[in-house]
């Protein structure tokens, strides 16, 4: 993850080599030495998205890890995490057990307090919470640890993802790309000013972006195209603002717990065609 000369680093998009499978179970050895170093993920909420696999890989490599949770499922996911219901997802390669060191509210489709409305401050499942909007979420990491290291973007939605694009309404189709794309855009530039030089910078993109994929819509293949394009643009002008890298990595498919959401009812979900 760490390389000299962030600035001179062409952005790389990654795809599996052909006839490989990304739903394979990764390899938790690391080769890298991370300790000292500081993570922060955004969009980790449950023990089976790639979120949560990242922060384990850093983890095992030795860094210190922090997430940001959707505040609808933060407590749900913190009761998890202290009841052991991720117990054995916690695993690292040497039998110890991953430690997530701070886990923080973020919503990501608002970039600072004031950009919240009050339908989402009255809602029952933002109740007691405040300072999750991406820039306060900054500070808060800042005045924690300082300046980070690694910062990961593992979140995605489109609340008409299930639509054909054909069927998508123009509100849909801005929604998806705000909370999906432009979320990168935002967190990079929050966070950007509190990171240690030669850090590294991280999306998940997915083959939807470059190809036809029926099953994703509501837009969401075009804001995966947007987040790549946005990759290459933030490579050149945050490598050279702050000295970090930006990449993002097409993963694959995976059968994550939203994934797996979107569908019919009655019938076979768009991650099972996927991975097929």
């Amino acid at each position: 993850l760490l390389r000299r000369h962030p600035s001179l680093t062409k952005p790389q998009i990654r795809t599996p080599p052909r006839g490989q499978t990304a739903a394979a179970a990764p390899r938790m050895a690391a080769s890298i030495d991370l300790t000292g170093k500081t993570a922060f993920i955004a969009g980790v909420a449950d023990s089976t998205g790639y979120g949560w696999a990242i922060a384990k890989a850093l983890a095992d490599a030795g860094a210190t890890v922090t997430v940001g949770t959707w505040p609808p499922v933060l407590q749900i996911f913190q009761k998890s995490i202290a009841s052991g219901k991720f117990a054995e997802d916690s695993i690292l390669s040497d039998g110890s057990t991953m430690e997530i060191a701070k886990v923080y509210p973020l919503d990501a489709v608002f970039d600072t307090a004031e950009d919240v409305p009050e339908e989402t401050k009255n809602n029952k499942r933002y109740a007691g919470l405040d300072g999750y909007s991406i820039s306060e979420v900054a500070k808060a990491v800042e005045a924690d640890y300082g300046k980070i290291d690694i910062l990961v973007h593992s979140l995605a939605n489109g609340p008409e993802v299930v639509k054909p694009l054909l069927e998508t309404s123009r509100n849909g189709y801005l929604m998806a790309s705000s909370a999906s794309a432009y979320s990168f855009v935002s967190l990079v530039q929050k966070f950007g000013p509190i990171m240690n030089e030669g850090g590294a910078c991280l999306s998940l993109t997915y083959i939807a972006s470059e190809r036809v994929i029926p099953g994703y819509g509501g837009g969401m293949s075009s804001a995966k195209a947007q987040l790549e394009s946005d990759t290459r643009t933030l490579a050149w002008e945050a490598g050279r603002a702050h000295g970090i890298r930006v990449n993002t990595i097409s993963a694959g498919p995976l059968k994550s717990r939203a994934a797996s959401a979107i569908g019919e009812k009655g019938t076979k979900s768009f991650i099972e065609y996927a991975i097929d």
